[in-house]
């Protein structure tokens, strides 16, 4: 499970909320102190089992218990996701806990296919109507067996800039690139990956993830980033008279230099850029009225994620036809745990991964001739990752020709042959090149070459020298293969190695028959 729970009591959660914005709870009567409107949005498509619905009706059931429901504390509506989506009950339909149970526990699966961007519309429009200045927190939370195919991130970031928190659950273990970019940061407390027999085991951390964002003080910190913090807060201005002023700071400097913002009465939220990563931060605002020499302040703090960023520098060595050696710049990071390479051919095939303490890895057992497309990430503690992404092509089996053989064919021509081990699929042909040597220092030596297809063993050369360098090549799609040449003399032919590089280069190796 891709889940680390929050370390606040449920008692100090408590504590902690504003007195001007909530009152404290009542023993008994739930969570007195929170107000909100949460739509949940249930996957109730066929892909989700009957036992793993009625499993998540029951999670459901518990994960609501605790709050006082209705006007003025946290409303609650069902959109069920399926065929044709459609609402079991709205934020009005239900004011207590015994109703609000009876309901849930009932709801009936529809067991149609998962239209979940039109069950998303659905819920926008829900939720843009309980929108305006004086309106509670408002939290999607998403219970369902995985994503299917279809623009779910445009309705998502809009009720997202519409100011609507995003939690997610899914009993499924897919697509986690997909919820990561959609729920509310910070991921590690508002996305879940679960068994459905296992669920209960994310209730305590869900349920705090919940009263963080509902039971709130009246200004809220929202979004947070390694740069950037999003402020929402309760209008304290009525009518429009008045302004507001924001101050903000790293909280191990003097108020002296804090920023300052000065903000027009109708605002109620505001985005913070250009922050330090891994940083504590303190928020004041302050709301000034017209002709009174009262104000309203509130005051909070966040501290921004660390920056995640992944190695910026990536090199591909001993490069084979089965193998690659991957190594990539070191992330200067201590929250850096270790590294993950994942690599599969393109355009298809199966995608494997390794780990690794170091910043280098050979993988091996690769496809010869092959591209593939090569991931390294750097995993942080805090569960976040940065990547980054080349493509590499493995060689193609490059066969060498050996055992070449001059055969004189009267005056002055000799039949060239030769053999090729197991030529590969990518032998183009070969070149046949045949060069006269230096008889004497006034002499100089000729050079001719000819190219033949990929199914010749053989060739004729004549007008020959008594002593020429005979030599064969193999030529495939991406380099020359290793050759192998045959000198007359004196009619012996003395055969030597003739090593080609990539490209056609040679090398100076030469080798005896």
């Amino acid at each position: 499970m891709r889940r680390i729970g929050v370390a606040c009591a449920l008692l100090l959660l408590s504590a902690r909320v504003s007195r001007s914005c909530a009152q404290d709870a009542v023993p008994g009567s739930g969570f007195d102190c929170c107000e909100s409107d949460v739509l949940l949005l249930l996957d109730s498509s066929g892909s989700v089992s009957f036992y793993e619905f009625s499993r998540m009706l029951h999670f459901l059931s518990d994960l609501l218990h605790p709050f006082k429901v209705g006007r003025g504390h946290v409303r609650v509506a069902l959109v069920q996701v399926d065929t044709e989506p459609r609402v079991e009950f709205n934020f009005d339909a239900h004011s207590s806990q015994e109703t609000l149970q009876e309901v849930l526990l009932s709801t009936p699966q529809l067991r149609g296919d998962t239209e979940t961007e039109t069950a998303l519309l659905l819920a926008q429009r829900l939720l843009q109507q309980t929108a305006g200045q004086e309106a509670p927190p408002r939290v999607l939370l998403w219970l369902t067996d995985g994503v299917e195919m279809g623009n779910v991130e445009g309705p998502i970031a809009a009720l997202r800039e519409d100011g609507v928190s995003v939690l997610a659950v899914s009993i499924g273990h897919s697509n986690y690139q997909v919820f990561s970019r959609v729920v509310t940061p910070p991921i590690e407390q508002h996305l879940y990956f679960v068994d459905p027999n296992s669920m209960d085991i994310i209730a305590k951390d869900l349920k705090e993830a919940i009263i963080e964002l509902i039971c709130t003080k009246c200004l809220n910190v929202r979004d947070v980033t390694s740069h950037s913090a999003v402020l929402h807060w309760r209008p304290l201005l009525i009518g429009g008279l008045g302004w507001y002023e924001l101050k903000y700071g790293e909280a191990e400097q003097s108020i002296d230099t804090h920023q300052k913002l000065t903000l027009s009465p109708d605002v109620t939220r505001t985005d913070l850029t250009h922050l330090q990563p891994d940083t504590h931060y303190n928020v004041m605002l302050t709301a000034h009225t017209l002709h009174t020499t009262h104000s309203i302040m509130h005051s909070t703090s966040f501290t921004t994620l660390p920056d995640v960023s992944g190695p910026t520098t990536v090199m591909v060595s001993e490069s084979g036809s089965d193998r690659l050696r991957v190594s990539w710049s070191p992330v200067r990071s201590r929250q850096v745990e270790r590294y993950q390479v994942e690599f599969g051919p393109i355009p298809r095939g199966d995608v494997r991964s390794v780990t690794s303490s170091q910043t280098s890895v050979l993988l091996t057992q690769l496809q010869p001739d092959t591209h593939y497309l090569i991931t390294i990430s750097a995993l942080y503690s805090s569960g976040q990752q940065g990547a980054i992404s080349i493509k590499a092509c493995t060689q193609e089996v490059l066969s060498a020709v050996h055992n070449i053989r001059l055969t004189p064919m009267g005056f002055n021509s000799v039949k060239v042959d030769w053999e090729t081990q197991e030529q590969g699929a990518g032998l183009q042909g070969y070149w046949v090149k045949w060069e006269t040597a230096e008889h004497s220092p006034s002499s100089s030596s000729s050079s001719s070459s000819r190219y033949l297809p990929a199914h010749s063993q053989s060739t004729v050369l004549t007008q020959l020298n008594p002593t020429t360098r005979v030599c064969v090549s193999p030529v495939y799609r991406t380099a020359r293969g290793e050759g192998q040449c045959c000198t007359t003399h004196r009619e012996v032919c003395q055969r030597d190695q003739l090593s080609v590089c990539h490209g056609g280069g040679k090398n100076s190796r030469v080798g005896s028959c």
